[in-house]
């Protein structure tokens, strides 16, 4: 499986975009399907997940309210809407797939074993 992302660009404070994961093959539904973001000099961090086997995305709490992911399973397609975007949301945003959990459960980026290779979101007035 390839992931491909894209969506980001430059946008002022409070505004919205959304990124798009897109598939080469079937993610089927018991693939689970994520959104991380990396600060240079930081660790990847999960911003949302869409869980395996419907069971509905999970958020931690820095952006609760303000993402929303979605699943297009049509078109294998996993979105990531931003709204009320801050300049701390700044980063390289990715998507990662994976069907088998390990230590760390959706949080941890071994989790998961495909990758996009990212795109920019930088948020500047």
């Amino acid at each position: 499986v390839q992931l491909q992302a894209s969506g980001g660009g430059l946008v002022q404070p409070g505004g919205s975009l959304r990124l798009s994961c897109a598939a080469s093959s079937r993610l089927t539904s018991r693939y689970y399907v994520g959104w991380f973001r990396q600060v240079s000099g930081q660790e990847r961090r999960l911003v949302a997940v869409m869980r395996s086997m419907d069971r509905g995305p999970y958020y931690p709490d820095s952006v609760k309210g303000r993402f929303t992911i979605s699943r297009d399973n049509a078109k294998d397609i996993v979105y990531l809407e931003m709204n009320s975007l801050e300049p701390e949301d700044t980063a390289v945003y990715y998507c990662a797939a994976g069907s088998r959990l390990v230590s760390g459960g959706y949080y941890s980026v071994t989790s998961y074993n495909y990758w996009g290779q990212g795109t920019q979101v930088t948020v500047s007035s």
